[in-house]
């Protein structure tokens, strides 16, 4: 079998070996599998250390007879496994571990205890100076215990040279102080992955030890001593190597250059860096990664520096061929391999040194690649690959044609092959560089010399010219569909005026002038094309508003902003629920235009781009700053790239003004990113009629064979419960394209799947007695009506096919009944009963009119033997059409305390998942006897069949996850209705509050009227003035004695007023005024001193 990558693999590939080891051969096999295990990953601790033990094992078991060995076999394993191998195996691993910083100390810890264990039985001064010499060593490592191993040292130089302890540990502790300061330095890069760690965030881990990799990649530069700079960077590669990054590329490539210019600064400085042999580390990092053609390019160049030979780097080329990964990208990393084994074979035929049949293998093997390239993009991509657009492998065998065999005319055929190919036929710069190589062709060849010393006067002189390489600018002006003429006819002119004759330049001339007119009328061809297909957005987005019963629009007709909803629901309006419904869809109001615009803002299928080739780490404040400056974003999803060298955006504006704005952008540089920036029509089609239990991940299934899908996005069922649909985005048309193949496809062997591009205009036929016109609402019904009685009035206008009377949480008939017929003929007879008297009351009969309405959704279980509640009264949730025909008589059904006992209620339920989907989560832990979904609530009701029940599936769904991010959790129906519906504002908001977002008071949904009542109006008294008239004739009006207490001790406010005075006190006063009025004032004091203390009346 091939050998295992990565260290667990490894690990426990190893250790299942030695379960079945059990004799001396085996153990012997186990040692030889450490070694490749070592060979493969020789920087992890891991394998290091299971090496180790299993060494000393060994050792510990061949010395005694206890582990039941054979007398042979243990005396042979003495000598296999000898005390000096295995401390000097233990050495070895050390060596290897020691600079990384963070864990080490595992390794060191279990090696120093065998060697003081040793020391223990033997005290020899030269076991005490060996593990002296350990210390000082360990000592001058940076570790992230290195305060601990100086506990040990101290504890070891007081047991076994107490003598010299002061001198030794004093002199160890100065020259370690390097090492503490290189730790310190990194202990904060340290402390954030231990924290990322312990939270289990393994993209924090990533992010922050990438940070730590760059830093320390730059450390030498800064470092007073290099060479331990470079053994930590080591150590650090290593950990993340045979860790976290094991199977990254870039990583490894990383790594590669970061050795690669430590050899070259080595070469050129003679400073001698503890270095890792390159072949060996390219070999692991393709055995890691061999998906990676960077790697097996840069492999197969270092063999070449190396001096390898022919057959040995050739066995690289067969290793990465072999290799079922190197096509996981795409055809990227197959043409980079092939690029570099091409360019090493011409470079073979191109050395002065090489064999006479050099020329030959390179050429044989130049054309074996280029086919080998062919069949292998037909595989992969079938009539699609078009070859390599850099054509790569082409230039390098044109180049062996044209300067090792002087085959010119071959190298011609291979340019004017190329030129076929609409993928180069297309690109001016391949154009441009077939002409360089034609005047490379033409300046290479010696000028002819003339035989007559000079040109007669009034002869001709013959000028020689590039004239091929004039051709082949004719041809690639020639060519209707060339990305960039204007350059090429630029070149043109140019090469004409330097190199050809005049008629040749003045044909020139003129080819240049007709081709700028058929450029231009192509341009202006290609933008009117464009502008139609903004033209047929906005059309598309105009015409979505007035159609009236679109599948797509449902929502904006049901959203609680629109002029047709008065006011919410609320639980006191139970008797008149069905009336307010039907009046919130009847009437249009005064505000359509707003109306009208409003949904074209929020078309987001006309008012999207998809952004490509972001930078990979890009983020979403970068993206709305650089699109900032052409319209507003409402909402943006930014998904990362497969091999996350680029990320996408699916950016939705406010109009598609702001689109237009934002295509301007389109391969315009982003960072060091050149982006592309394409509408967003044709990617998102639109889905329904799949299983009503399906969720994103079953969508993103069925459509995985038709491309990658960029998003699934469900409709807020807070209005309207019955939808089912959704909107699916691919990351192209083309796939988009593929997913509409599946249109009519049978789903679970029942539902026929519908898969179309969103087109909002399009307009679906309505079914079902609402919209046929066959369902009668009958109002002012008797309470003691049964439906037989209504069943038995009405079937004498035509067939009746269901009766259903609305009732509340006791069976009670609330006045209101359904009644269906066979046909609308039948329907429309029956309201000859309107105004006619039956039971005592007039009854009022009218045809059912459709409504999208629908803020809730009851389904019940199947058990005929358990009587299910009517839905609860306490917010208004009447019976709908989809339950069952069965009446509620008063007396049958159960108790409110039973039906109490075994309901519960699930909050935090997305507004985006069905009742289907609940109940297929719930049905798990209990029969259910009905379930209501309450989206405006954020959650569903849940009668179970028994109380027992409910204890059971509470435990078991509190936490339950059900969609990514949201969590159940279980209660009581009235912590439910206390919850709020979910609030969207990724649209426009304005207002501060987003539209359709009803405001809420105390927790409780407020009415919305279409023109707020003015506040009253609460205007403070003037200065001087007591508010209210005073004076002879008025008298103000007494106010409540209750209101102008305080504290209950009937104390005025500081805002009271002295009591009134009747007509005879103006009277007195008038006339004492004129005696001085002295006691008049002396009486107004003690009136007011007596308000104050609260003894006075008021």
């Amino acid at each position: 079998m091939a050998n295992p990558v990565g260290e667990d693999n490894w690990l426990a590939y190893v250790e299942e070996e030695s379960r079945h080891a059990t004799d001396l051969e085996a153990r012997v096999k186990v040692v030889e599998l450490f070694k490749q295990a070592i060979s493969s990953e020789p920087g992890s601790l891991k394998i290091w250390l299971a090496y180790c033990e299993w060494f000393w094992s060994l050792f510990a078991d061949c010395q005694t007879s206890e582990a039941g060995w054979p007398e042979e076999e243990q005396q042979l394993g003495r000598e296999l496994f000898s005390f000096d191998a295995a401390l000097s195996l233990w050495s070895e691993g050390y060596e290897a571990i020691k600079y990384r910083i963070n864990d080490s100390h595992e390794f060191w810890n279990r090696w120093v205890s065998i060697e003081l264990a040793q020391l223990a039985r033997t005290r020899t001064p030269v076991g005490v100076k060996r593990i002296s010499h350990l210390f000082r060593d360990r000592l001058q490592v940076p570790h992230a215990t290195w305060d601990d191993t100086s506990q040990m040292f101290s504890s070891f130089l007081s047991t076994y040279n107490n003598a010299a302890y002061e001198t030794e540990f004093k002199e160890v502790t100065a020259s370690a102080q390097e090492a503490k300061a290189a730790y310190e330095l990194r202990e904060p890069y340290e402390l954030k992955l231990k924290q990322a760690g312990k939270s289990g965030d393994q993209e924090a881990q990533k992010a922050t030890m990438k940070e730590y990799l760059g830093w320390e990649i730059f450390q030498i530069k800064k470092a007073k001593n290099p060479a331990l700079a470079v053994a930590l960077c080591l150590g650090l590669f290593s950990r993340v190597l045979s860790g976290i990054f094991a199977f990254d590329d870039d990583t490894w490539s990383s790594a590669a250059v970061y050795i690669s210019d430590l050899q070259c600064q080595a070469k050129a400085s003679q400073i001698q860096y503890p270095l890792p042999n390159l072949l060996d580390f390219m070999q692991r990092a393709t055995s890691h990664c061999p998906w990676s053609g960077p790697l097996w390019s840069r492999y197969i160049l270092i063999a070449e520096e190396a001096g390898w030979s022919f057959h040995n780097i050739e066995s690289i080329k067969h290793a990465a061929t072999s290799t079922k990964a190197l096509d996981k990208n795409g055809m990227s990393g197959v043409l980079e391999m092939y690029a570099a084994w091409c360019g090493f074979l011409k470079r073979t035929a191109m050395d002065p040194s090489a064999s006479e049949d050099a020329a030959d293998v390179a050429e044989v093997g130049l054309l074996a690649a280029l086919e080998d390239v062919d069949l292998w993009g037909k595989r992969l991509y079938k009539d699609v690959y078009q070859g390599d657009p850099s054509y790569r492998l082409q230039r390098i065998l044109i180049q062996y044609l044209t300067e090792v065999k002087g085959e010119i005319d071959d190298a011609r055929s291979h340019w004017n092959r190329m030129v076929e190919q609409p993928l180069l036929g297309n690109s001016y710069d391949f154009w441009l560089n077939y002409y360089l190589w034609e005047m490379m062709i033409y300046a290479s060849r010696p000028k002819p010399r003339s035989p007559t010393p000079a040109t007669p006067v009034g002869s001709t002189r013959i000028k020689r010219v590039p004239s091929i390489a004039t051709s082949v600018l004719e041809r690639a002006i020639a060519h209707g569909t060339l990305d960039w003429p204007e350059r090429v006819m630029e070149i043109y002119l140019q090469h004409c005026n330097d190199y050809e004759q005049p008629e040749t330049l003045h044909r020139a001339i003129d080819t240049v002038y007709k081709a700028r007119q058929r450029v231009a009328k192509r341009r202006e061809q290609e933008q009117a094309e464009a502008a139609a297909a903004y033209a047929a957005q906005v059309q598309q987005a105009q015409q979505q508003v007035s159609g009236l019963a679109t599948t797509e629009d449902s929502a904006m007709q049901d959203s609680p902003s629109s002029s047709k909803r008065k006011r919410e629901e609320t639980p006191d309006a139970s008797s008149q629920g069905v009336n307010k419904r039907a009046k919130n869809t009847e009437t249009n109001g005064q505000d359509d235009a707003a109306a009208n615009e409003q949904k074209l803002k929020r078309d987001r299928e006309n008012t999207s781009i998809m952004v490509t080739n972001l930078p990979a780490d890009v983020t979403q404040t970068a993206i709305r700053k650089y699109f900032r400056e052409y319209g507003h974003i409402n909402s943006l999803t930014v998904r990362k790239e497969a091999d996350e060298e680029s990320s996408s955006a699916l950016i939705e504006f406010r109009s598609t003004e702001d689109v237009q704005s934002a295509l301007l952008r389109d391969n315009k540089y982003f960072g060091q990113s050149q982006i592309r920036v394409k509408p967003g029509t044709g990617l998102t089609i639109f889905v329904s009629n799949y299983p009503p239990t399906a969720d994103g991940a079953f969508l993103r299934t069925l459509f995985k064979d038709c491309g990658e899908i960029f998003s699934v996005r469900f409709p807020s069922l807070k209005y309207n419960t019955h939808r089912r649909f959704c909107y699916v985005s691919f990351r192209d048309a083309d796939s988009a394209y593929k997913a509409t193949q599946l249109d009519g496809k049978w789903l679970e062997g029942k539902y026929k799947l519908q898969a179309k591009y969103s087109d909002p205009t399009h307009k679906k036929n309505r079914e079902g007695a609402v919209a046929e016109g066959r369902e009668v609402r009958v109002t002012n019904v008797d309470p003691a009506t049964k439906e037989n009685d209504l069943k038995s009035v009405f079937g004498k206008y035509g067939k009746v096919t269901g009766v259903r009377i609305v009732t509340n949480l006791s069976g009670q008939n609330l006045g209101t009944a359904y009644i269906t017929f066979e046909t609308k003929d039948e329907a429309e007879n029956a309201l000859q009963l309107d105004k006619t008297k039956f039971k005592s009351h007039i009854l009022q009969v009218d045809v059912s009119k459709e409504t999208n309405f629908k803020p809730f959704a009851t389904s019940k279980g199947d058990r005929g033997s358990v009587s299910s509640s009517p839905a609860p009264m306490a917010d208004d949730d009447t019976a709908m059409a989809d339950e069952s025909n069965e009446p509620h008589r008063a007396g049958q059904g159960p108790s409110s305390k039973e039906i109490q006992e075994r309901t519960m209620a699930l909050m935090n339920i997305p507004d985006t998942v069905n009742d289907a989907r609940v109940r297929a989560i719930v049905e798990k832990h209990g029969e259910i006897v009905k379930l209501v979904l309450r989206p405006d609530h954020q959650g569903a009701i849940v009668e179970f069949a028994d109380a027992a029940t409910v204890g059971k599936a509470a435990l078991a769904l509190e936490g339950y996850e059900i969609d990514p991010g949201r969590r159940l959790r279980t209660g009581s129906v009235r912590d439910l209705f206390k919850e709020k519906a979910e609030l969207r504002e990724d649209k426009i908001v304005t207002g501060g509050r987003a539209k359709g977002a009803p405001s809420t008071e105390n927790g409780k949904a407020k009415p919305s009227n279409l023109m707020q009542p003015p506040p009253a109006i609460r205007r403070p008294p003037a200065l001087g003035k007591a508010g209210a008239r005073r004076g002879l004739g008025f008298v103000a009006a007494k106010k409540d004695d209750e209101k102008t207490k305080v504290n209950g001790t009937g104390h005025h406010s500081a805002a009271a007023k002295p009591a009134p005075k009747s007509n005879a006190e103006f009277k007195a006063m008038f006339l004492a005024s004129g005696n001085g009025g002295g006691k008049s004032e002396a009486a107004d004091a003690t009136n007011t001193k007596a308000d104050v203390n609260g003894t006075g009346a008021s």
